[in-house]
């Protein structure tokens, strides 16, 4: 039995979240189904140019009903882009196809009607539209369950010698982006420890940490430039993919630490942690191991996955969760510098710190909205072929907090004591008593 209409509502809800979440996945894939019903099976998406490839393999092929009678033209797999997806909803919505394979608006790569009992098959599809296209395994027959391994390769011929360039059409320029902001934090990280160097006399434990994660992002940066090269040149990462879920961690680890430290006033304020602060470290921390488990699941299955929903769901609510946590310790150094400046006759002193931490506090929140919203909406509307602007733009946003943390909170040899003089002290504890409360 085919699809019937009314189940149209199901099946775009599964398309487009699979199709939004899964453009990064543009290399050499294998999986496996076992006994699987679902009626659409989303398994990559490419941007391909006018030389385009698939090579797809499918073996061990087998199906739950072996009755002859049916109709085997009803699954196979195809190629769509988002907008003739939405033309097959509005073709089943009038009856006019039963099935997604049916239409002639997708490309049909094979149907296991040309099977004629065998367990296996090889196809090369060439294209010659460029666009953006998912790869997608269609079973329109209701009752039956498809086991079988499927290996698919896309690619683009680039050149006069036809090299394979295996990174979407969009994203090919990525090694170059990722080993660009490489040198660009390795050179920070240098003009860091000339200015250690030169106020090693104010030097604080929190500078130093400062310095350790501008290195990890520049060295996560390079792994992630070296596992993008080898995807474009061979299909496979060769091990790169590990070091950077080894360096990815770590740098996330040490980053929220180091933001709940600032927001502490640790080390440049205060020598010590209190207790609700350590509270703070030991919950983001267990909450970034769960976070990067997430990333390297979502990475590696892929939307076929029985369980790749769940896993994103749970990245993006832990992911929340930690941006939230780090904002604990900001608002509790604000609230206690505010009570400080009533209370010790240093009015000038503290508003001038009270304005640094509300000042990082803004910085922070719009830094989480930009490369949390603004980065995954720029991925969403723009064309697959400028797919590199979305991370342009979100390591431009992270390169802009680095350089604002390190330029605010960077070692100062001057005492605040001697430059302020009575007058701005009134000022200042005038300016304090006017003031509201912050709002938060």
């Amino acid at each position: 039995m085919a699809i019937c209409p009314g189940s149209s509502r199901c099946l775009a809800l599964i398309f487009f979240i699979a199709l939004s979440f899964s453009v990064c996945l543009a290399e050499i894939h294998s999986s496996e189904l076992r006994s699987d019903g679902q009626p659409i099976i989303p398994l990559d998406v490419y941007g391909f140019t006018h030389t385009g490839r698939l090579e797809l393999s499918v073996s061990q092929i087998s199906l739950s009903n072996i009755n002859p009678d049916l109709d085997l033209s009803k699954i196979g797999f195809f190629l769509c882009t988002r907008d003739s997806w939405l033309h097959v909803l509005q073709q089943l919505g009038d009856g006019e196809i039963t099935c997604a394979l049916k239409s002639t608006v997708v490309k049909t790569v094979y149907s296991f009607d040309r099977l004629q009992d065998a367990k296996s098959f090889d196809i090369d599809y060439h294209m010659t539209d460029a666009d953006q296209f998912t790869l997608v395994f269609a079973n329109c027959l209701q009752k039956v369950k498809v086991s079988m391994n499927v290996r698919s390769a896309m690619y683009n011929l680039e050149g006069k010698n036809g090299r394979r360039d295996y990174l979407s059409a969009g994203k090919t320029v990525l090694p170059r982006v990722y080993f660009l902001f490489a040198l660009i934090y390795l050179g920070l990280a240098a003009i860091w420890v000339r200015v250690l160097h030169k106020k090693r006399l104010t030097v604080f434990r929190i500078h130093f940490f400062m310095l350790a994660v501008v290195l990890l992002k520049a060295v996560n940066l390079l792994c992630e430039a070296e596992d993008k090269s080898y995807i474009k040149i061979t299909g496979s990462a060769h091990g790169w993919d590990v070091l950077f879920y080894i360096f990815s961690f770590l740098k996330g680890i040490s980053l929220f630490t180091l933001i709940v430290l600032i927001g502490t006033g640790w080390s440049f304020l205060k020598p010590y942690l209190q207790d609700k602060e350590k509270t703070v470290l030991m919950i983001v921390i267990p909450l970034q191991v769960v976070a990067n488990i997430a990333q390297i699941v979502i990475d590696e299955t892929g939307p076929y996955g029985h369980d790749w929903f769940t896993w994103k769901q749970v990245f993006l609510l832990v992911d929340i969760l930690c941006c939230c946590a780090v904002l604990f310790p900001i608002v509790w150094s604000i609230k206690n510098l505010r009570e400080a400046a009533r209370t010790d006759g240093k009015a000038a002193v503290n508003l001038m710190k009270l304005t640094l931490f509300r000042h990082y506090y803004v910085v922070f929140i719009c830094y989480i909205y930009f490369t949390r919203v603004v980065v995954y909406a720029l991925e969403t509307i723009t064309s697959y072929r400028y797919l590199w602007t979305s991370t342009v733009a979100g390591e431009l946003a992270t390169l802009a907090f680095f350089v604002y943390t390190g330029y605010k909170f960077k070692p100062e040899a001057h005492n605040p004591y001697f430059v302020i003089d009575d007058d701005e002290e009134e000022a200042a504890a005038e300016q304090l008593k006017l003031e509201d409360e912050f709002e938060l």
